[in-house]
């Protein structure tokens, strides 16, 4: 049987428990491989071996120790493969007592995810290895679901409701997020990166994003920051329709708003859009857009406002 990072049929094993869902899974795969065997085998041999029919007079009879045994063989392995799967079950719906909590919010299309010391960060989630991690999960919109293949685990996520997922990542690297529940146009691109650092390259990753980037040129800046806060989930760089306006040529241009109203894309404008977006929908277009506020810095949203402006 396949284990650790061999497994012929999924992604690597990345999280305490992603063995054990493994085993179970290869466990029911190969039983119903060896019954399926044996039912055709015997079904080809008794095509073959009455291929002329029964003699007369002679009809199916009732054998007990067959029939206990095709009963009893079965309910024996249903009841362990249940077991099997309770305990996984309880396993990861369970947290360490220890394990950090942090806050995941699902949107579209979006994770937000914030940290116990308040700091936010959009598509990316930075964790260290061998050790517990709590998601505690709520959704702004519709329903999404959090699903990390290499950590053999998934949720819903609920509006209105609180839904947790935990994990212990076992391998340094980047685990990729998908949502797995449709959520509207932008599904497929509400994706997620969770980076598992050694304990030595997360300190530094924590000392280092709690500097803001000030050398960094603006307009690079906010390229950067079109790819880490999803902004490319929902606004294009190439003119493509996607579910907001696209940023090429966006800036100096007139865009009619849902009032009627028609206002300049300037620098006013464009900040209050990424801090206030309902403030302000052009016209076709739905206010799905989530706000920014408290999550970029200042020089960020100058940073995407000069990026913009570039397109």
């Amino acid at each position: 049987m396949p284990t650790n990072n061999d497994s012929i049929l999924f992604p690597p094993q990345a999280s305490t428990f992603a063995q054990d869902v493994d085993a179970l899974y290869y466990f029911i795969h190969y039983l119903s491989v060896f019954f399926w065997v044996g039912i055709v085998a015997a079904i080809v041999y008794f095509v073959w071996r009455y291929k002329r029919g029964h003699r007369e007079g002679v009809g199916p009879s009732h054998n007990l120790p067959m029939e206990l045994t095709w009963s009893i063989i079965p309910l024996i392995l249903v009841i362990a493969v249940f077991l099997w799967g309770f305990k996984g079950f309880m396993g990861m719906s369970r947290a360490p007592s220890g394990a950090e909590q942090i806050q995941v919010t699902g949107k579209k299309w979006l994770w937000n995810f914030e940290y116990p010391n308040g700091q936010q960060a959009i598509g990316e989630l930075h964790v260290e290895v061998n050790k517990p991690y709590k998601l505690i999960m709520t959704s702004e919109d519709v329903i999404h679901s959090f699903f990390v293949p290499s950590f053999r685990n998934k949720m819903d996520v609920v509006p209105g409701r609180i839904t947790t997922f935990w994990f212990e990542p076992t391998m340094v690297g980047e685990q990729q997020v998908f949502c797995t529940e449709y959520c509207g146009d932008g599904h497929s691109d509400m994706l997620a990166k969770i980076v598992v650092h050694t304990p030595e390259d997360y300190a530094k990753w924590v000392e280092e994003n709690q500097k803001e980037d000030t050398t960094t040129p603006l307009p690079e800046l906010g390229e950067k920051l079109y790819t880490s806060k999803a902004c490319f989930t929902c606004h294009s760089t190439d003119g493509s329709v996607k579910v907001g306006p696209t940023f090429q040529g966006l800036f100096g241009k007139q865009e009619q708003l849902t009032t009627g109203q028609t206002v300049p894309v300037d620098e006013e404008y464009l900040r209050e859009s990424i801090l206030q977006p309902n403030a302000k929908v052009v016209q076709g277009y739905q206010p799905v857009m989530p706000t920014y506020q408290g999550q970029l810095s200042d020089r960020e949203v100058s940073g995407l406002i000069e990026y913009i402006k570039t397109l």
